[in-house]
């Protein structure tokens, strides 16, 4: 970002950007451990004739866990889905004014996910994961992650397309590899 930002802004950002490549590289070693399962899990049931069942609902949880928050390092990054070609057929003004909207939706999106997810946890905390037996909240636990992240990384966006100059995706890590 080489346009001037309020300091506590750009220190927002900075902190952002270290949850942002924290969450990728847990994400990265959650996936190199699924992959390991899922070749056990191969190994076990045709080589040694013994599925170990509960590999399958640990292999649900652990996709549940890399998607979600990865998703919402998606909206800091902005590489979430959307549709460019309205907004850039405005002039940069316009285009401002539509990445403002969109990402206020992001994070009004992102904080309904968290909140009805968090009631989906509590209603089902009491319930049991058959063959893991950890609570079945465990399973809708990361779409709250995933939602509180992606409120905080809509702020520093909503901030971004306020403090910032230029259209909005010719900044932020992501713009590098699109040039």
């Amino acid at each position: 970002m080489s346009e001037k930002l309020p300091a506590a802004l750009a220190a927002f950002s900075r902190a952002l950007g270290a949850l942002s490549a924290l969450t990728i590289a847990v994400a990265g070693v959650a996936l190199v451990v699924l992959v390991g399962m899922m070749g056990w899990l191969v190994f076990a049931r045709y080589v040694l004739n013994d599925t170990p069942t509960w590999i399958e609902r640990v292999a649900t949880l652990a996709i549940l866990s890399i998607a979600m928050p990865v998703a919402a390092v998606g909206v800091r990054e902005r590489f979430h889905l959307s549709v460019l070609g309205l907004r850039e057929a405005l002039p940069e003004r316009g285009q401002r004014w539509v990445a403002l909207a969109c990402d206020t939706l992001m994070g009004l999106f992102g904080a309904g996910m968290a909140w009805w997810s968090w009631e989906l946890v509590e209603m089902v905390g009491p319930f049991k994961i058959p063959l893991l037996g950890i609570s079945q909240g465990w399973t809708y636990a990361p779409m709250v992650v995933g939602g509180l992240l992606m409120v905080l990384f809509a702020i520093e966006q909503v901030l971004l397309d306020i403090f910032s100059e230029g259209a909005p995706e010719k900044r932020g890590i992501a713009a590098a590899f699109l040039e």
